[in-house]
């Protein structure tokens, strides 16, 4: 591709740099110039223009673009037209963005005329919400650089979204003398409502007292009634794997995966498991509608994504989130 300004006689399928506003014309930049725009640009008094002229080795913006969404879009996404040498991606319905970092780097870093940008990894969408942009910098890419990425781009799924599949859950609610009734009424409220923005809904609520006998008896009735996931609200905050709730869900025949995480708020999380399911031990700044690291596992729970312990400690990039003035051990006090 060449880039200079030309003589518009011979500019019949050259590409506008530049607008041009005289005389009657209006062509926005970008614009393949057919012969009666050529004599147009002539009767306006128009000699010369910036703009592009395509070799036999390059691949218009727009082709470029098409040819790379399509690549690098797995499944659960839809793909916009191209246009100006962008090609938006969809998510086809709510769920959580799945994104080769690794493979988006490498994509970016083949070539300046091929770009992609994507929305953080792991983050719950809507239905219809952009996920991700192909931009063909130039009027062209060469097509050399457009197979490359290409090829790139196939050898694994760069960006997918995985839908919501509904899911019943159930809720262990841990009580201690003197609990107001109304904290354990906005626990589930927090609960039922962080669900219903995944699809799922929540089952039957059990309020059990802050003992590991508890814990069990309530995490082993929810299981057998085929709730899924199982998750539970301690009264007190799990800081240890012999605190109650973890000891409630060993005796019940569960295990803990994993205690902790490297996301605040949201630190003191426990993803355990019973029987196959999951059984998620709730931080308590989850009883703030505020995003915490709650959030992040629940929405790949019930998306059918598989979390695991490594998973979970790889999520301290970007993990420092916005602080809960309400908790109870704010990061920062008196400062």
């Amino acid at each position: 591709m060449t880039f200079s300004e030309i003589d518009v006689t011979g500019g019949e399928g050259a590409i506008l740099a530049h607008s041009v506003r005289r005389g009657g014309v209006n062509f926005k930049k970008g614009r393949v110039l057919s012969s009666a725009d050529v004599a147009a640009l002539r009767a306006a008094g128009v000699a010369r223009v910036f703009a592009a002229v395509l070799g036999p080795e390059d691949v218009h913006e727009d082709e470029a673009a098409a040819r790379l969404a399509a690549a690098v879009s797995g499944e659960g996404v839809t793909i916009q037209n191209a246009s100006t040498g962008r090609a938006n991606i969809y998510a086809a319905a709510a769920g959580v963005v799945l994104v080769d970092a690794g493979l988006v780097r490498a994509l970016n870093r083949l070539d300046e005329a091929v770009t992609l940008a994507t929305v953080t990894p792991f983050q719950p969408v809507e239905a219809g919400q952009m996920v991700a942009t192909v931009k063909i910098i130039p009027f062209a890419a060469s097509r050399t650089v457009v197979e490359e990425a290409c090829a790139l781009a196939e050898a694994g799924s760069l960006v997918a979204v995985k839908p919501f599949t509904p899911h019943r859950a159930g809720l262990v609610l841990t009580r201690t003398d003197g609990m107001k009734e109304s904290l354990l009424d906005k626990s589930a409220k927090v609960i039922r409502d962080r669900l219903e923005r995944f699809a799922s809904t929540l089952g039957e609520v059990i309020e059990v007292p802050h003992t590991i006998e508890g814990v069990a008896g309530g995490v082993a009735r929810l299981k057998a009634s085929g709730h899924d996931p199982v998750l539970v609200f301690g009264a007190s905050a799990i800081v240890d794997r012999g605190d109650v709730v973890p000891a409630g869900l060993a005796a019940a025949g569960g295990q803990v995966i994993h205690l902790g995480m490297p996301v605040d708020p949201g630190n003191l999380l426990m993803l355990g498991s019973l029987g196959g399911r999951p059984v998620i031990g709730v931080p308590s700044c989850a009883r703030s509608p505020k995003l915490n690291g709650f959030d992040w596992v629940l929405a790949r729970v019930l998306a059918g994504i598989d979390v695991r312990p490594q998973d979970i400690m790889d999520m301290g990039a970007g993990g420092l989130l916005m602080e809960i003035e309400t908790r109870p051990s704010p990061r920062e006090t008196g400062r």
